[in-house]
């Protein structure tokens, strides 16, 4: 409903129309690299997609950890398509450098918060609450602080906190069970008000495309305003009505 509400009414940078002369051109370039198009152009692709359905598969079913599914695809493909130089092979990473490259700034700023206990007070503010206030103020913190940085460093902290206060027999696993709940919708809900937490949209930021479709940091922000209010607030009365 959101996306339609948005695009409807064109606000927020969505709804934007192409023009028919751009829409031409890709078209007939389009139609022109499918003339170009071999047979081994064709088994790439092919093999391609269903690269992609075995990791669509792998990741629904967790029928391994998710590096090793990744791993997985990256032989599949280069094996399948006769890729076996190691230059060419690097060159499909070096779109991700600038991502990988604030990944692992993120990675520092987690282990020092960890090695720190800098999430502590925030957790022991939230236990000494009520319990049936707890789920939606971790939910609240969880998600400003996934906003901050990437969601799933966020949630390792916090379910780490929250374990040790289990283990501790602070709370019942029947309430961590709740608590957990909480930090994962908290952490993967609010924190797409910025690319910071999402990983995707900050991939999204550092290629190559955004400069050509004019995407910039404060844009991303602008754009997903609404769904951060939107997804935000129905999680937050979600996880503190329902559980």
């Amino acid at each position: 409903l959101t996306c339609v509400l948005l695009e409807k009414s064109r606000r927020f940078g969505y709804g934007a129309q192409l023009p028919a002369a751009v829409r031409q051109v890709l078209a007939e370039y389009a139609a022109s690299e499918s003339r170009k198009r071999g047979a081994q152009q064709k088994a790439a692709l092919l093999v391609q997609a269903l690269a992609a359905l075995v990791l669509i598969v792998g990741l629904a079913l967790h029928v391994a950890e998710v590096g090793l599914i990744g791993l997985l695809v990256i032989v599949l493909i280069t094996a399948f398509t006769g890729v076996t130089d190691e230059h060419q092979i690097g060159r499909a990473f070096q779109e991700a450098l600038p991502f990988t490259a604030l990944l692992v700034v993120f990675f520092a700023v987690v282990a020092v918060i960890h090695q720190q206990h800098l999430f502590t007070p925030i957790i022991q503010a939230v236990l000494a609450l009520p319990a049936e206030r707890q789920p939606g103020m971790l939910f609240i913190a969880n998600g400003l602080l996934s906003a901050i940085s990437d969601n799933v460093f966020v949630a390792t902290i916090y379910i780490t906190e929250v374990k040790q206060a289990l283990d501790a027999g602070h709370m019942s696993r029947e309430h961590f069970d709740t608590l957990a709940v909480a930090i994962n919708t908290g952490t993967n809900l609010p924190s797409v008000a910025t690319p910071n937490g999402q990983a995707a949209f900050l991939f999204l930021l550092t290629s190559s495309i955004a400069p050509l479709v004019r995407l910039s940091y404060g844009r991303m922000v602008w754009m997903a305003l609404p769904y951060t209010l939107v997804m935000g607030g129905l999680g937050w009365w979600a996880v503190s009505h329902w559980l």
